[in-house]
């Protein structure tokens, strides 16, 4: 099985993709982006008042004076601070509400994905996709974009200054840029090939941590602490591995732009030098000169780091827009909705294999009625395709032979969604959430009053235990139902399933973990929970398959024998093994 998200087709993604996740935010973004220019243009102003006070200490009594030239650039300073706050704190507005809308975007996509998705994909990868690689993308798309802005118009302009005040001198300073292009292309590449990787390790960590945290109980059992704590380490170190070659990387064309950089920067001060001798050239001029090409330096500077994160976003980005991208298959949100059901079901001719084994049949040639009330028992061998059953009928998957209808109408015409709410479910091992009791009762319908949720939990012997609780419905649950015991968390599914009302009702080994005083009590709330339902009970226990209308026998992905109790075990055939069997255990 796999366990990584399909790489099959990935390609990088483009930027424009990456920049349109901003589009709704243009309003914010325009403002930012004026007061971005404004602080651009001071930045390209205060050389020129440096010019005035260098010259105004060496005439006196020519130009701009000392006084008046730092009057000047303190006001310059001032003016930009201000316009640099509003432009940092807009763009940081902005890229929170990207990264908010995106990771509800991507929560919605891997949530809408069918059971099958879920069946190859690992729940610490997904988590880290929405917290780690979305993060990644949020400074790209707003802050990062506003910096290389910012420095793109700095250099812009202050190379537009320098080609009018020396041409000659400029051509020589900007000997460096092709160094630059050539580096950023091919570092570019690198950086993100790494980020990529570096972002896939760091979810296989995240996938351990998880696997290990909701095992924690088998973990400590087996005292295989160490071994947990040994396979974590080993995700963690090639996460980290893979960051320092990629912080190599970064960190080798940041000193190589760098290098190139103050390299212009000697050639000005030599040749510059050169021209103040000449008297071409004024020593205010010289140090404007020196300060736009400081300003282009840092620019390109800035830009080629720009770059790299943008390339590390590109990455990062690959798997979330993979993700968004996916198609929702048999969970699209279409197809007919039946507002009454009466409950009739039929399997024709279905076969079926798990998508993640499709060379295993599962079920074949599977036929099967159920009227409208009927209860009806699947019992069987493990791994004779009960459960699968059950799956089906709950639409988590289609078979690939053979229909399935509910009242008289394919389940494939049916809208997903709409057909569940006719359908409720109580499992073997229920799955409760971290919240109060009342709330995982309401589960089974959100606006449910108390007293609506107090008379389900009453209808399934619950309310007695509940109410011993010092908070009463009020009580925490604790992850996946921890504070409760089994007996009390099948009540508490039973109360939920009895709240929903469904019109089908799917009971899968749901007594058979409890012991004889929790059985007899969720037994009667089954009987409740059962009475005018289509019910198909999956069970091993004699006690739960007595009482089914009809008890079916599945072997090898098969129906081998179906009929009452007592017929199937006169017929001394598959089912009457079973019962032995279960006798001989009990014994």
């Amino acid at each position: 099985m796999s366990t990584k998200i399909e790489e099959s087709g990935a390609e990088p993604v483009p930027l424009r993709r990456l920049l349109a996740l901003a589009k709704p935010q243009i309003p914010i973004l325009s403002v930012a982006t004026c007061a971005l220019v404004i602080s651009s243009a001071m930045s390209l102003a205060y050389p020129q008042a440096v010019a005035w006070m260098v010259d105004a200490i060496n005439s006196p009594e020519q130009g701009v004076g000392f006084d008046q030239a730092a009057v000047v650039l303190v006001l310059l300073f001032l003016v930009q601070s201000v316009f640099t706050m509003v432009r940092s704190w807009l763009f940081t507005v902005a890229g929170e509400r990207v990264v908010a809308k995106l990771r509800g975007d991507l929560y919605s996509a891997i949530l809408g994905q069918p059971v099958s998705f879920f069946d190859k994909s690992r729940t610490g990868e997904l988590t880290n996709r929405l917290a780690s690689d979305t993060t990644v993308i949020q400074n790209t798309v707003t802050v990062n974009v506003s910096m290389a802005l910012r420095f793109t118009l700095q250099s812009i302009g202050a190379l537009a200054v320098l080609l009018w005040m020396s041409p000659q001198l400029t051509i020589t300073a900007m000997a460096v840029v092709p160094v630059v292009a050539i580096g950023a292309a091919v570092f570019g590449r690198i950086i993100r090939r790494l980020s990529k990787e570096s972002q896939d390790a760091l979810a296989a960590s995240t996938e351990i941590a998880e696997e290990t945290f909701s095992g924690l109980r088998t973990v400590r059992s087996f005292a295989r602490e160490d071994q947990e704590r040994r396979r974590y380490d080993a995700a963690v170190d090639r996460s980290y591995q893979l960051a320092a070659k990629r912080a190599l990387a970064a960190g080798a064309f940041g000193g190589t732009v760098g290098f190139a950089g103050y390299s212009a920067i000697a050639l000005v001060v030599w040749w510059g030098g050169a021209m103040v001798v000449e008297g071409s050239l004024s020593m205010g001029e010289l140090s404007a000169f020196l300060l736009y090409t400081m300003s282009i330096a840092m620019g390109i500077g800035a830009l080629s780091s720009l770059y790299a994160d943008f390339m590390k976003a590109s990455g990062a980005s690959q798997r979330v827009f993979q993700l968004l991208d996916l198609d929702r298959g048999l969970e699209a949100n279409t197809g007919e909705v039946l507002h009454k059901v009466r409950g009739a079901i039929e399997l024709d001719k279905v076969g079926f294999s798990y998508p993640v084994r499709p060379d295993i049949a599962v079920l074949e040639d599977v036929s099967l009625s159920l009227k409208p009330g009927e209860v009806v028992a699947l019992v069987g061998p493990s791994g004779s395709g009960k459960s699968t059953v059950a799956a089906l009928l709950a639409r988590f998957y289609d078979p690939q032979v053979g229909e399935i209808r509910l009242d008289g109408t394919p389940l494939t015409q049916l809208n997903p969604k709409a057909l569940r709410e006719h359908v409720g479910a109580v499992a073997q091992e229920p799955i409760l959430f971290a919240t109060s009791i009342a709330e995982n009762i309401r589960y089974g319908r959100p606006g449910a009053t108390d007293e609506q949720v107090r008379a389900a939990a009453r209808a399934a012997n619950a309310e007695t235990f509940i109410d011993e609780f010092p908070e009463g419905f009020d009580t925490p649950v604790g992850e996946r139902g921890v504070r409760l015991s089994g007996g009390q968390k099948q009540r508490i599914a039973i109360s939920r399933a009895l709240l929903k009302d469904p019109r089908i009702l799917i009971l899968d080994e749901a007594t058979s973990a409890l012991d004889a005083e929790s059985e007899h009590l969720v037994q009667e709330a089954l009987d409740h929970l059962m009475k005018g339902r289509t019910t198909l009970v999956i069970a091993h226990r004699l006690s739960t398959v007595r009482e089914a209308d009809r008890v079916v026998v599945l072997d090898g992905g098969c129906i081998v024998e179906q009929g009452s109790h007592d017929a199937l075990i006169a017929a001394n055939g598959l089912y009457k093994k079973l019962v032995e069997r279960q006798f001989q255990a009990a014994g």
